[in-house]
């Protein structure tokens, strides 16, 4: 592959380079979002600015762990995920928001993903269609246990993930309506949770590369409940999606010192 930064040793779009970034990364959407999360680490150091991709790193626990925002959408989503793992990140989640689906998704709730709807294209320049996008069993695990543990009101199951935010909105308006709309009561039909866009992309660029990935997200609104005649509060405030991800991130932390611990005392 052409080294566009002319060996400059650093990523060409996160603009981190080997070391400035922990195994362990949260991955907000927004920017802006990135200091926010910073927060929650001990001693945050801004370590890149690049485009959309703004990076903090910082410790939990004594291991080094990061922030790296991805902008909206799967194509900057996969393209933060690969850049990082080449810096060494082996564990991901993102942190961001969605559209409720199931009624029983309110505004201000947590929908954790087990897995993603490909309803978007960046996936399927990583694989075929018919390979499932699966968020990672022991960071899913972990993000439902710190959901739990800080007793915060939240659904687990599978997301759809899809490129056009106003596709799902207002769909009647696309010339390609049939096909939005039809495939909208599909996945109505089969229990997708929530909407959102880069789930998908990102669970598979995890498989890929050979890395773990979740996602935690805040449900904003819920267009269904709204069209079903019921209380639709709209909640923005992250904190709560935030707040579960660093503490899951405490929990794989404790228990992996935990497991070097015991194999050492062997």
């Amino acid at each position: 592959m052409t080294d566009y930064t002319e060996g400059g040793g650093y990523q060409y779009h996160v603009g981190t380079r080997a070391g400035d970034v922990g195994k362990y990364v949260l991955l907000p959407g927004d920017p802006k979002r990135c200091i926010k999360i910073a927060r929650y680490f001990d001693d945050p150091v801004l370590v890149a600015d690049s485009r959309e991709y703004v990076t903090y790193t910082g410790t939990l626990l004594g291991e080094k762990v990061s922030v790296t925002s991805t902008g909206i959408g799967g194509p900057s989503a996969s393209i933060a995920l690969e850049e990082l793992a080449n810096c060494g990140a082996e564990v991901f989640i993102r942190v961001g928001t969605c559209g409720g689906m199931d009624l029983s998704v309110k505004g201000g709730d947590l929908v954790i993903a087990t897995g993603a709807v490909r309803m978007e294209g960046t996936s399927r320049e990583y694989a075929p269609i018919e390979y499932p996008a699966a968020a990672d069993y022991e960071v899913t695990n972990a993000l439902a246990a710190a959901a739990k543990k800080l007793k915060l009101p939240h659904h687990i199951g599978i997301v759809e993930c899809k490129d056009s935010f106003y596709g799902q909105h207002q769909p009647e308006k696309h010339p390609v309506s049939y096909e939005l709309l039809d495939k909208w009561q599909a996945w109505l039909r089969m229990g997708c949770l929530a909407s959102e866009m880069e789930s998908a992309a990102l669970f598979i660029a995890g498989a890929y590369r050979r890395v773990k990935v979740g996602t935690v997200l805040l449900a904003i609104a819920n267009q269904e409940r709204e069209k079903a005649g019921l209380p639709n509060p709209q909640v923005h405030d992250t904190d709560a999606a935030i707040h579960t991800a660093v503490e899951a991130l405490r929990e794989m932390i404790r228990q992996k010192k935990e497991q070097v611990s015991a194999a050492e005392a062997e």
